[in-house]
């Protein structure tokens, strides 16, 4: 039972060794071109003509958008939210109001600062009086003091309620401005219980993106009530290698879309390319300026963005179908269509744009072949698609 176990294990060997040793003189031979026989078989290809013109390099670029504005409206003081002017989507003007707070403390504070200002103008009024009776005595003291008739001691008692007198007359001026002061921050204060969402630039239109409080609540100041967001235009952030990263320049245009709105292109710009490689990823940072007037696209969507970035005129141009590998060098087979003949023509590559290649090389016109190059070698005769077409009734008449 042994032996026979050994002579099936070695059976198996030689028949693996013939295997390996027939698949290694295949290879090479059809890695080195050897010729078939005269008079073999035409082999059936496909081709496709030779094209000559512009080609553009292009790439896409994955990305998400992102609001070019965003901010959070807090009031500037606390109290509790009476009311809510917008909500989640809603559209906000620049300097409406958002939302009113609670303003019964303010309003009795902006009444008690106005009834102060009374007081300190009737201060100020009595003051005045005051400061034109001793003026009046005065005067008199000095034309009774010329004549004689007064003293110097009433004359200076005189003169002190004058100076007095003036005294009051600041002091009530300086409680007018103080108080009048008052009334004015009181009225700015009553001013907060209606928060207002303000921007300085951008456009006059934004969207509420996230509202944090409901109307009812106490809140604090500074705290957040709502977010809102800029979208028109929007901005696209992507992440480039270092490969692409020369040719990307501001103000370089570019088309995008996204899964949201099939069959639907976007154009924009590069707005800005950042100066520095992340280290973590070796890539550098991309932002695009997207106009979105009918505001369709949203901050946090994925994205593809496709830019040119770069182009050739007059280029040879074929179908990277056509190109094959051939001792490990790029290859094209091209029809001779006198003898109905394909011919390796060595290639190099150029730029790439979908399914079309620019290549350089000699006598690249005509017909290259786009199907069935693994059959061929140099000089292989070939069965054209309209020979093949051209043949089909002789060989149905013949069948029958």
């Amino acid at each position: 039972m042994k032996q026979r176990l050994i002579l099936i294990t070695a059976a198996g060997l030689l028949a693996l060794f013939t295997c390996v040793i027939g698949w290694k003189v295949w290879r090479h031979a059809t890695a080195t071109g050897a010729e078939r026989p005269a008079g073999s078989r035409a082999v059936p290809v496909e081709v496709a003509a030779i094209e000559h013109g512009r080609i553009e390099l292009r790439r896409t670029f994955s990305g998400t958008l992102e609001s070019l504005a965003q901010f959070r409206v807090a009031p500037k003081i606390g109290g509790r939210v009476e009311l809510l002017a917008v909500d989640l989507a809603d559209e906000v003007e620049n300097g409406s109001v958002v939302a009113t707070l609670d303003s019964d403390e303010y309003d009795q504070a902006v009444s008690q600062a106005e009834a102060d200002l009374e007081v300190a103008k009737a201060n100020l009024t009595e003051a005045r009086s005051a400061m034109e009776i001793a003026e009046r005595s005065i005067q008199r003291q000095t034309v009774l003091r010329e004549r004689g008739v007064a003293s110097d001691a009433q004359f200076d008692t005189a003169k002190a309620e004058q100076l007095a007198a003036t005294a009051r007359v600041a002091v009530a001026e300086a409680q007018v401005v103080r108080a009048t002061s008052a009334l004015q921050t009181a009225r700015i204060q009553l001013g907060y219980t209606q928060v207002r969402a303000t921007w300085s630039d951008g456009d006059d239109r934004r969207v509420v993106a996230e509202r944090m409080v409901e109307e009812g609540d106490t809140v604090a100041a500074n705290t957040p009530l709502m977010s809102i967001v800029e979208l028109d235009p929007i901005q696209a952030v992507l992440y480039v290698a270092e490969r692409d990263y020369a040719q990307l320049k501001a103000g370089q245009p570019v088309t995008l879309w996204t899964d949201a709105y099939p069959g639907r292109r976007f154009t924009g710009e590069i707005a800005r390319v950042s100066p520095v490689f992340q280290s973590s990823s070796r890539q550098a940072r991309v932002e695009l300026s997207i106009p979105n007037p009918d505001r369709l696209l949203k901050p946090g969507m994925f994205i593809r963005a496709e830019a040119v970035l770069g182009g050739a005129e007059d280029a040879t141009i074929v179908p990277a179908g056509a190109i094959v590998m051939r001792a490990d060098r790029p290859v094209v087979f091209i029809i001779d269509e006198a003898k109905k003949t394909a011919h390796l023509h060595e290639i190099e590559r150029g730029i790439t744009d979908g399914g079309r290649v620019q290549v350089t090389g000699e006598g690249l016109t005509g017909r290259v072949v786009t199907l069935g190059q693994q059959l061929l070698d140099d000089g292989s005769p070939v069965m054209l698609p309209d020979d093949a077409e051209a043949q089909a009734p002789a060989r149905e008449a013949e069948a029958g």
